[in-house]
């Protein structure tokens, strides 16, 4: 019986020997989980069972078990490394096999497509046509590496002061952009035809004459000349500087209170201040290359329903003219320049003109009993009957932990417990050697009685 015994103890130690020893040589493996060999004691037992003071046999391995603690998160320069800081797993998919990791190392493959060490997709949701977040179903994730297509300005939203202590300038009644004494203030904006090439849109203010005191003129030009010409493609014509022009009425407090349209300006959408610019009323132009001073329509076009501008909130008050806000919606072509995580998961790509665009959200899986998941290797675990069926949600949404960008989380080993740990277990295998040993040194005293 002792012979057992200590062939037990010898296994035992042996098998904690192993479990110590993969822990310390995956000290350095991102997302590994330290293991812990966990045993219990055998007795022998009867038909009749075996009494009040049975006779141990023994030990055996009961599990090895491993234990989920946080890992420290290092810090990269990846953008594309995430940690999980919290409860969590990644899922990623094998063609349909999936298994969920906490090693955050991904890139993109030739395709696009996010990707493991390995090679295995990260799961999560993916986005429409118009970048909306399509929630609930998991899809590969996949970052649009294509350039993104430029858009036609269609708003333009304004708010500016003009001064009301401002005097009529001297040649007001000629007004010309060239010459700083027919008009008051100016101020500009960059708009985009459908092609995202840049137009300056200008607007000039002129202060009217007495009585009207609280009106102002206000002549628009794009690219310095009249936004309709040329009326189509063709010969070149003379640069036409006759403006747009606009009647701006403010009340007694300077408050913003009519705009209208003079002469052959388009009509005013809503008095209360937005201007509307149909498609008719503008042709993209550029200079001609031949004829110095003359433009030609550059073949684009503006957006198919013309451009808005809304300054409803400007004010007339006795303070220096300022644009206090000015934004507009369009944008020339872009390339991609970089992608962003946020800690919900949400993947931003940043383009070189300046705008983002959603590319998708990583989403994160939780089980009732991490303990009962299957190792498969390559730091992955895949369900088992045991671990329950994933819960899936996206990070911080319930108990899921918090995402990091540009970082990984660390092994969770602590090599000075594992190298005593080592001590233990093999001062455990002598000790059961020695067992051995001494029945044999007994037994073979039995034989040599005569």
């Amino acid at each position: 019986m002792s012979f057992n015994i200590g062939l037990s103890g010898l296994r035992a130690a042996t098998s904690d020997l192993n479990v110590t020893g993969n822990n310390i040589s995956n000290a350095g493996t991102v997302g590994f989980k330290q293991s812990r060999a966990e045993f219990a004691d055998v007795y022998a037992a009867s038909v009749l069972g075996s009494g009040s003071n049975p006779q141990g046999s023994g030990v055996l391995l009961a599990d090895v078990s491993q234990l989920f603690n946080q890992g420290n998160i290092n810090y990269t320069k990846n953008s594309l490394d995430l940690a999980i800081n919290g409860n969590g797993f990644f899922t990623v998919s094998n063609n349909g096999a999936v298994s969920y990791t906490r090693a955050g190392y991904f890139g993109t493959d030739k395709s696009g497509y996010i990707v493991d060490n390995f090679g295995y997709r990260l799961q999560g949701y993916g986005v429409d046509a118009n970048g909306n977040l399509i929630n609930g179903v998991q899809t590969d994730l996949q970052v649009q590496t294509d350039s993104q297509e430029p858009k036609p300005t269609s708003a333009i939203t304004q708010n500016f002061n003009l001064n009301s202590t401002s005097l009529r300038p001297a040649n007001a009644a000629t007004f010309n952009p060239n010459d700083p004494l027919s008009y008051n203030s100016s101020t500009s904006v960059n708009i985009y035809d459908s092609q995202g090439n840049s137009h300056v849109l200008t607007q000039y203010f002129v202060k009217n004459a007495a009585p009207a005191t609280n009106q102002w003129t206000m002549h628009v030009l794009i690219d310095g000349v009249n936004p309709a010409t040329p009326t189509v493609a063709g010969p070149p014509v003379a640069a036409n500087v006759s403006p747009y022009s606009y009647t701006v009425s403010f009340d007694s407090a300077g408050q913003l209170q009519s705009i209208a349209a003079i002469g052959g300006a388009p009509a005013v959408s809503d008095p209360a201040g937005i201007f509307n610019f149909p498609a008719a009323s503008w042709t993209p132009t550029a200079p001609d290359p031949v004829n110095t001073g003359l433009r030609i329509a550059n073949g684009a076009a503006p957006n198919a329903t013309g451009f808005t501008m809304d300054v409803r909130g400007s004010t007339q008050f006795a303070s220096t003219f300022a644009v206090n806000s000015i934004t507009q919606d369009g944008y020339t072509t872009g390339q991609l320049a970089g992608l962003e995580i946020d800690d919900t998961g949400v993947i931003f790509a940043r383009y070189t003109n300046g705008q983002s665009k959603t590319q998708g959200q990583v989403v994160l899986a939780n089980f009732a009993n991490v303990q009962g998941l299957t190792p498969q290797g390559k730091t992955q675990w895949v369900q088992s009957f045991e671990s329950g069926e994933p819960v899936v949600g996206t990070p911080r949404s319930g108990t899921l932990g918090a995402l990091q960008s540009g970082a990984l989380e660390d092994s969770n080993v602590e090599l000075s417990d594992q190298l005593v740990n080592l001590i233990v277990a093999q001062r455990n295998y002598q000790a059961n050697a020695k067992t051995i040993e001494t029945e044999s040194a007994i037994t073979q005293t039995i034989l040599n009685i005569r």
